[in-house]
């Protein structure tokens, strides 16, 4: 292990999208940064994901600024094309990543942060948090109480239907994903479908009025409108809506449509007011929590998200976040829309710099 200190202006924790276009923009204002990420390769988190997985919006409205989606503007594009095209703008852009380093904590002094990591100690004035809201699989406080021969696993373990036993599968979450594996398994198990869905996003919508659903859902749902902050406020209650599939193309592949699960009982799940038959295997599309316990007395909301305004913790002068639910849009997680709050950071990073009077003499290299 190097245990050497380095220091780094700007240290950006995550080579996503968000960190790699936090990068972008850092690089555009001349900052020293470096981005560290823990996976051995730029875009391994999407390539681990389920086989089928692809992009919910076009390709024309999943880019990262500064260099376009290569896929077809109006193709979904599959996890393994958004991992080579993270992968290849990192190395287009030049941005300066260095991969397989794991943040295991940050200590807040008088001359500014302090990161241990794998790859030694690491000081920095400003700290990018970049690794998003879906670092951790979410799952409800009753799965531990199921019967042990019920095979469970998250929809972040999932593959394909090989995944799961023969026999009757219970998919748990009736937001986009649990309905594409729902749809998925159902081609060779009797599948269940448990949750209730949100509201669902005709496929014409983004094929006739693409370009005017994107600036309204981009530019209007935003903190700065009260349509946007109304919907902002049910956000993390509802989910998103969903796109490219519907309860309709669900049921009708044979799926049957549970309400809420509410608990176990004997082992088995309970759902509300209905009854649940004995599945073999259930799959969890319950969602994700980031992972934030290596940021000590990080001020969090009622969701356990961290507390910001516009990605500044105000309560901690130098960190920032980028790629937060609904940090300023509806779109702010998304690849297409992470750019904007990425730039808004990185101007405050580059004004901050200014005001203390350090110019930028180097930029950090990767290995």
């Amino acid at each position: 292990m190097n245990l050497n200190t380095t220091h780094v202006s700007t240290i950006v924790v995550g080579a996503g999208q968000a960190g790699l276009a936090t990068g972008f923009h850092l690089s555009r204002h001349d900052q020293d940064f470096l981005i560290l990420d823990a996976n051995e390769r730029i875009g391994e988190s999407w390539r681990r994901r389920w086989d089928s997985l692809r992009l919910f919006t076009p390709a024309r409205h999943s880019g990262l600024p500064g260099l376009a989606n290569p896929s077809p503007p109006g193709a979904y594009s599959s996890k393994d094309e958004v991992a080579s095209y993270l992968e290849g703008y990192a190395a287009q852009l030049g941005l300066p990543v260095r991969s397989g380093v794991t943040v295991s904590a940050l200590a807040r002094g008088a001359d500014g942060f302090t990161l241990a990591t794998s790859d030694g100690t690491f000081t920095a004035e400003n700290v990018v948090v970049a690794t998003g809201a879906n670092a951790l699989p979410s799952l409800p406080s009753f799965a531990s109480q199921l019967d042990a021969g019920i095979r469970q696993l998250h929809a972040d373990d999932y593959q394909n239907p090989g995944s799961v036993e023969p026999g009757p599968v219970l998919v748990v979450g009736a937001g986009t994903s649990g309905a594409e594996i729902a749809l998925e398994v159902a081609a060779s198990r009797p599948t269940y479908l448990a949750g209730r869905p949100t509201a669902h996003i005709p496929d014409a919508i983004f094929t006739l009025a693409g370009g005017a659903y994107w600036a309204f859902v981009n530019g209007v749902l935003t903190l700065k409108t009260p349509m946007g902050r109304k919907v902002a406020s049910k956000f993390h209650t509802r989910g998103s809506p969903l796109i490219r599939i519907s309860m309709k193309q669900v049921e009708a592949a044979g799926v049957i449509r549970l309400p809420r699960l509410t608990g176990v009982e004997h082992g088995l799940p309970v759902a509300d007011g209905a009854t649940v038959p004995p599945p073999k295997t259930v799959v969890w599309a319950t969602g994700y929590r980031p992972d934030l316990q290596w940021i000590p007395d990080l001020p969090r909301d009622e969701f356990g998200l961290p507390a910001t305004r516009r990605g500044v913790v105000k309560d901690i002068p130098g960190l920032y976040f980028v790629g937060m639910p609904f940090q300023f849009a509806l779109t702010s997680a998304l690849i297409g829309g992470v750019g904007r709050d990425a730039d808004y950071i990185a101007r405050r990073i580059a004004d901050s710099t200014a005001k203390i009077g350090q110019l930028p003499i180097r930029r950090a290299g990767a290995k």
